[in-house]
């Protein structure tokens, strides 16, 4: 590595939706944070884009994520207030499925557990109240009124601006080569252009995270997805004040989706899209007609007033974890490098209070929000 390097208190890893909050939230705290960004400052190639990401307070994947999604609502609102930027809508939210689905069911059960407002309703209901919907006969959903979506290029620019203020320093196109734990247990990074030196180091890299340490190898898989973007017959039914964010469990899978907004379509995607695990430096970024059709056909059938001309495609990135949770701790052979990782599609909701909680980890070893069910040795204990 290079004789010399800049020396800083924290180093973080990539300045996406969750490395832009964590530079943002260091910095507030008065640290000297530097955020290294491969690409630009926001950018396409990772999984913080695509315009909107749905946020929900009803949460069936678990209900000890309640408390976390409540924080980061706060954080949002807290970032919009600060930044004058809308990153955050509230459009409300649709969980439906079989009564005895997990989408249905584990979003009931979150709603219950946690006292949040919410409303049954049947596919009649929901097509009664929101004319876009035509869920099949049979399926039960979970309305609430809180959910939305966050604007996720907005939000990285946001904290970005927002860290920058604060006195952090943000360096975009710059890859990050290498990093070694140094002598007096921190960390040295070096980079295509420089050198840096740290107390901790955040490693915030998305997708590209399991390159960084073999501690994440198998644990934080990247996987290709692709979203799409529909013209409806009348635009009006499906925008945000008139549709609902939507997660959605039928015959032919998992999807979610949103309403129009800064594209003339409707959104969706499809949990586990061709379930393709791919290298992030070398998969096929390009959405093709199969992709188109896979989705089209789910806009057809249940969304049929939203299935005119496609309008925008675009290819993203899951990075999952075994278990689909989170993973969210320090490296057990080097504690002052703090992981946010695994997020499996349903992390950047998060990104606010995930970057509050990364600063906690890099700056003291510890935070104050409960991360039990995301260590890494839980991965030990079931192996």
């Amino acid at each position: 590595m290079n004789a010399t390097a800049d020396r800083h208190d924290v180093v973080v890893i990539g300045v996406g939706g969750m490395g832009s909050a964590t530079t943002y939230h260091l910095a507030e705290r008065g640290l000297d944070v530097v955020g290294l960004e491969r690409y630009d400052v926001p950018h396409a190639m990772g999984s913080s884009h695509g315009i909107t990401r749905i946020i929900r307070r009803a949460y069936y994947e678990h209900p000890d994520y309640i408390p976390l999604v409540e924080r980061a609502y706060d954080l949002w609102d807290d970032l919009a207030e600060e930044t004058g930027r809308d990153v955050i809508h509230r459009t409300g939210s649709i969980d439906a499925g079989p009564e005895d689905n997990v989408i249905f069911e584990g979003s009931l059960r979150s709603c219950e557990e946690h006292d949040i407002p919410h409303e049954v309703l049947t596919s009649a209901e929901v097509s009664e109240r929101f004319p876009g919907y035509d869920l099949p006969d049979g399926h039960k959903a979970l309305y609430q009124p809180d959910g939305g979506f966050v604007v996720p290029e907005q939000a990285i620019v946001g904290y970005v601006e927002a860290a920058q203020a604060a006195g952090a320093e943000v360096r975009a196109r710059e890859r990050v080569l290498d990093w070694e734990p140094t002598p007096d247990e921190g960390v040295r990074v070096e980079t295509d252009r420089d050198a840096y030196e740290a107390d901790a180091m955040v490693l915030a890299a998305g997708a590209w995270n399991y390159k960084f340490t073999d501690a994440l190898e198998g644990l934080a898989v990247p996987e290709r997805q692709v979203l799409g973007w529909f013209q409806p017959e009348r635009p009006a039914t499906f925008e945000p004040d008139n549709f609902p964010v939507w997660n959605l469990e039928v015959p032919e899978g998992r999807f979610y989706g949103l309403p129009i907004y800064d594209v003339p379509g409707m959104k969706l995607g499809k949990y586990h899209h061709f379930d393709e695990d791919v290298d992030p430096d070398e998969y096929d970024r390009e959405p093709n007609r199969e992709d188109e059709q896979l989705l089209r056909e789910v806009v057809e059938n249940y969304f049929p007033e939203a299935a005119g001309p496609t309008m925008r495609l675009a290819t993203c990135m899951f990075t999952n974890s075994p278990d689909e949770h989170f993973i969210l701790d320090t490296l057990p052979d080097h504690p002052q490098v703090a992981v946010g990782a695994g997020f499996s599609g349903h992390g950047f909701k998060f990104a606010s209070v995930i970057g509050e909680i990364l600063a906690d980890l890099a700056a003291d070893g510890e935070t104050d929000h409960s991360i039990d069910m995301f260590s890494l040795d839980r991965f030990d204990a079931s192996q």
